[in-house]
């Protein structure tokens, strides 16, 4: 984005750009609130003032808690104009995990609102670590804490100038944002990624989208979550409006959004997808506007592709594939989706991953090993954890570059294109064999009546590691375990077929929508 200023941006430039470009188009729709580029714009620096004014200095962190939201939106934008690092948590956050959270980042500002106070560990906290807090939606200023510096939001954002923000002191290399993994695989890991790392990721999946100031993203996704995030950057990188949805609870609300709102973008994740497919009232021209859908997280099912051209008749499909560290890693482009269903494509523009063994070396295509990332999209690291970050990022192929191993076990094709197999710790090893649970889970989702599927090894003294399989039936189906494992025999080999069966009606969940298998046994 050359046009800006004629020198590389930092994020915030994003906004203060379409700012000036389109001062009175909507930026942001959020329930009933429409807010144009130059309200929004005008919040922010009002608030990142307040935020300087208090004391808050370069690299220090400002914690947004809160809903998708107006005041989450300009609370983002505001802590990057104050110089700050912006940490987003997911207002769903229990008590003990928000204090481990605060502990960790040890944030210098908390942005928050008003009915999430019950659950701030505030006994817990050093008021005084704290050099203002802002909380929105709080009718009486009288109901805020009295340890420590409280703010109404009101209050906030009259504390300063909403024509300019304060004096740039960072440059790209600084961190933008901590971001908190979901911690599935132990406590939640706070990512460190700089101005150009995020700048990248945007710059690399607005142009595979094809992105432009016309486009209209509806997203239920939070914003805690970098992918939902990430909508709101894209979208006000190109001058798009953004509808903010607080969740996907209701998928024929969502719908009706999609159709008001005449949306042209539908981010979204399998277990989104999942519960639309449980809809039979659903017409193929649902939604004629829109033009792509995207998903991540984890593999779409065939049958979930096919309900979604079905539906949306009009909108590519663009299956991609990441993590918190590297934000997108790989894209499969909507024209392979038929002849490669099941991969989550090759690289994004400039980012390169290959597979290595278990002893580092770099595999052919055709093999399976970890997967690598190599790019301008990596991490810095994980913050405060130097021991995991050094099993995360090694050194590159160019002096002095650290490369991304991700931890996941994926195949690559003779044609570079990239499967997702299992985090390598997930892997089960039953029969003297290894299985990929996700493979087994496909399988089973691709099976008409069944909704989800959670695959788990579990001891067995016989094999070593049974195979043990936990489903969700869609309403009106019915199938014994017996049954499923024929299924299972006509699409898995031998040696993949679950030996146990498990039925649910519901399979856990993290706060972004992903299955856990924690408690799985």
């Amino acid at each position: 984005m050359s046009e800006l200023h004629g020198w590389v941006p930092q994020l915030h430039d994003y906004l203060e750009h379409s700012a000036r470009q389109w001062p009175d188009k909507e930026a942001l729709v959020c329930g009933a609130r429409r807010v144009t580029y130059s309200q929004l714009d005008a919040k922010a620096n009002a608030l990142a003032h307040h935020l300087v004014k208090t004391g808050v200095v370069r690299g220090e962190r400002v914690m947004v808690w809160g809903e998708n939201s107006v005041e989450s939106v300009v609370a983002f934008w505001a802590a990057l104009k104050a110089n700050a690092v912006v940490c987003v948590v997911n207002p769903l956050t229990k008590r003990d995990k928000l204090l481990g959270l605060v502990n960790d980042c040890q944030p210098s500002a908390l942005i928050t609102e008003g009915h999430l106070l019950p659950v701030w560990p505030l006994g817990e906290v050093v008021a005084s670590k704290l050099k203002t807090a802002v909380v929105s939606g709080v009718e009486d200023t009288r109901d805020l804490p009295t340890e420590g510096s409280w703010a109404s939001w009101e209050a906030a954002l009259a504390d300063g100038s909403r024509d300019t923000p304060p004096p740039r002191q960072g440059i790209d290399q600084d961190l933008a944002t901590l971001i908190y993994t979901s911690g599935s695989t132990g406590r939640p890991k706070g990512v460190m990624l700089t101005h150009r790392n995020m700048l990248t990721a945007a710059e690399s999946i607005t142009c595979l989208l094809g992105l432009q100031s016309t486009d209209i993203i509806l997203s239920v996704l939070p914003l805690a979550f970098n992918y939902g995030l990430y909508q709101m950057i894209m979208a006000f990188r190109v001058g798009g409006r953004l509808v903010l949805e607080r969740s996907f609870a209701f998928p024929a609300h969502t719908l009706k959004r999609l159709q008001q709102e005449k949306a042209t973008g539908f981010p979204g994740v399998p277990t989104m997808f999942a519960l639309l497919a449980q809809m039979p009232s659903l017409q193929a021209g649902t939604c004629p506007s829109l033009r792509f859908i995207t998903n991540t997280a984890a593999n779409l099912t065939r049958k979930h592709i096919d309900m979604l051209r079905r539906v949306f008749d009009n909108a590519q499909i663009y299956s991609m594939y990441g993590l918190t560290e590297c934000k997108r890693c790989t894209w499969l482009p909507p024209q392979d989706i038929d002849r490669k269903p099941d991969s989550v494509g090759i690289a994004i523009p400039n980012t390169e991953v290959w597979l290595v063994d278990e002893s580092g070396q770099r595999l052919p295509p055709g093999s399976t090993g970890e997967l690598v990332v190599r790019g301008g999209t990596v991490m810095k690291g994980y913050w405060n954890k130097p021991d995991q970050t050094a099993r995360r990022l090694k050194p590159g192929p160019s002096p002095g570059e650290m490369v991304l191993h991700t931890g996941d076990r994926c195949r690559m094709d003779e044609e570079g294109y990239v499967y997702f197999l299992c985090r390598m710790d997930d892997i089960i090893k039953s029969r003297g064999e290894k299985v990929s649970p996700s493979e087994v889970e496909n399988a089973l989702t691709n099976i008409t009546g069944v909704r989800e599927a959670a695959v788990i090894g579990v001891p067995d003294d016989v094999l070593g590691m049974a195979i043990k399989a936990f489903v969700v039936l869609e309403p009106g189906a019915s199938f014994t375990q017996a049954q499923l494992q024929a299924e299972c025999r006509q699409r898995l080999e031998n040696h993949m077929v679950p030996q146990r069966i498990g039925f649910l009606d519901e399979l856990p969940k993290t706060e972004t929508g992903k299955i856990t298998k924690t408690g799985l046994c």
